[in-house]
C-alpha cells in the first residue's frame, strides 16, 4: 500500500460532484504515483476512472485513465458553401442516405470487403501476434466506419452561416482489444480497489505505449477517411468542396509525455482535450445543441486540458427510461436526422447531456471560444 500523500486535485465544475463521482476521483488521487489530477466540467462516472479527467504520473501508466477507445477524438473542416445548402427535407434525406451508404456504423465481415489500411498503419507492428491478427481482420473491416453510441457525423453552420463538418469517432474495436490485452497481461496481484498500472520503463509498459501510439494513429486515419467520404458525397450531390486549411483534428483519450511545472510527467487524458496555449480543438455539444471550436489557454493547473464535450447528465439506462420518442423529436426540432432511428437514439437526446454553455462558462480559464456552431444534420449509427 502506497504511503504517498493524495495527489493535488483541481476542478472546474458546473455543479457539485455526485457522491459516486467524488469517490472515484478520490480513489484515483490516492493511486500510486499519481501526482496531479484535473477534473473537467463534463466529468461523469465511467468504469474505474471517470470520463472528463486528466492526471499526471512520473513513472506509472494507468490504462484505465486512458480509456478503452484509445485515440477517440474530433475532426472539423469547413466547406466552401453556405448552410442553406441543406434547406429542405428531400435534400437532407439524400445526404443522410449517402452517409449511411458511405459511412456504416459497423461492417459485418461476412457481408463486407476489408479495407486496405494506410501504409503507416500496416508497417507499424503491434506488440502481440494476437493483436496483429486482429489488426489484419477487424482493423481492416472496421476502418472507415463510425461506431455507435455518442459517435457522430454532423453538418453544422457557424455564426456566418458557413457550412462545417464535425466528426466524432475513435479506434473502433482495436483500442478496446489493445486495452484488454494489456490489462490481462498485467498479472500483479491487486486488491479489489486498486487500479492496474504499468511501469513506463518496463517491457510491458513500453509495449502498451507503442500499441497506444498505433491506436491513436488508427483513430486519426479513420476520422480522416470519414471526412473524405463526406467530402466526396457533398461534391457529388452539390458540387462543393472543403477548404483543407480549416481542418481541426484532435483526440481526447491518450497518455503521453509532457512537461508541467518544469517536471516531466506521463499525462493521461480520458475524455479530456489537450488545451496547450494556442492549441486548436473541438468541443461538441449534443445532437441538438451548439458545438465550439476553441483555442487552448495553457492552464497548468488543469494540466493544459479542457472538457471534451458536454458530458452525460443521465446514464444511457436512465435516458432510455426517462426520454420517449416524442420528447427526442421535440428536442431535435430544426435538426435533420433519421426519424426511423428515433427509438434507438433516445439515450443520445440533448437532455441526456449537460448544458454545453454552462460547461464552456465553467472552463473559461482553460479555453477561448473561436467559433460557435449550430447543428443542421446529425448522422449516428445504431
Amino acid at each position: 500500500m502506497s504511503t504517498q500523500p493524495a495527489a493535488q486535485v483541481r476542478s472546474w465544475l458546473t455543479e457539485p460532484l455526485a457522491p459516486d463521482v467524488a469517490q472515484s476521483i478520490e480513489r484515483l488521487c490516492r493511486a500510486d504515483d499519481v501526482r496531479q489530477v484535473a477534473v473537467m466540467p463534463d466529468v461523469h462516472l465511467a468504469n474505474q476512472v471517470c470520463v472528463g479527467v486528466a492526471m499526471a504520473t512520473q513513472r506509472l501508466i494507468y490504462p484505465a485513465a486512458v480509456g478503452s477507445d484509445i485515440g477517440c477524438g474530433m475532426a472539423a473542416i469547413g466547406f466552401e458553401a453556405d448552410a442553406d445548402l441543406l434547406a429542405g427535407e428531400r435534400v437532407a434525406a439524400r445526404v443522410l442516405a449517402g452517409m449511411c451508404r458511405l459511412i456504416p456504423s459497423i461492417k459485418h465481415p461476412r457481408l463486407a470487403v476489408p479495407t486496405a489500411l494506410p501504409a503507416s498503419l500496416q508497417v507499424a507492428s503491434l506488440s502481440d501476434p494476437r493483436l496483429e491478427k486482429l489488426k489484419d481482420r477487424d482493423g481492416r473491416f472496421q476502418f472507415g466506419t463510425l461506431g455507435r453510441g455518442n459517435h457522430f457525423v454532423e453538418l453544422q453552420a457557424d455564426q456566418h452561416d458557413r457550412l462545417w463538418l464535425m466528426v466524432h469517432s475513435g479506434s473502433r474495436g482495436m483500442g478496446q482489444a489493445i486495452t484488454a490485452h494489456h490489462l490481462k497481461t498485467a498479472t500483479e496481484a491487486l486488491a479489489r480497489d486498486q487500479l492496474v498500472s504499468l511501469d513506463a520503463e518496463s517491457p510491458p509498459g513500453q509495449a502498451y505505449l507503442a500499441d497506444v501510439a498505433w491506436a491513436i494513429d488508427y483513430a486519426r486515419e479513420n476520422r480522416l477517411a470519414i471526412v473524405a467520404a463526406v467530402e466526396r458525397l457533398l461534391a457529388e450531390l452539390f458540387d462543393v468542396a472543403v477548404n483543407g486549411d480549416t481542418l481541426i483534428h484532435s483526440n481526447h483519450n491518450h497518455v503521453r509525455s509532457e512537461t508541467h511545472h518544469g517536471q516531466p510527467y506521463w499525462v493521461h487524458r480520458k475524455g479530456a482535450l489537450s488545451a496547450a496555449a494556442g492549441e486548436p480543438g473541438v468541443i461538441p455539444g449534443s445532437m441538438g445543441s451548439a458545438s465550439f471550436h476553441v483555442i487552448g489557454r495553457g492552464e497548468e493547473a488543469a494540466l493544459c486540458s479542457s472538457s471534451h464535450g458536454a458530458g452525460r447528465e443521465l446514464s444511457r439506462g436512465e435516458a432510455s427510461k426517462k426520454i420517449n420518442v416524442k420528447r427526442l423529436e421535440r428536442e431535435l426540432q430544426g435538426v435533420w436526422f433519421d426519424h426511423r432511428q428515433a427509438a434507438q437514439l433516445r439515450d443520445e437526446a440533448p437532455s441526456a447531456y449537460k448544458d454545453i454553455r454552462a460547461v464552456m462558462r465553467a472552463q473559461r480559464e482553460l479555453t477561448k471560444i473561436e467559433r460557435e456552431l449550430r447543428p443542421l444534420l446529425s448522422y449516428k449509427g445504431v
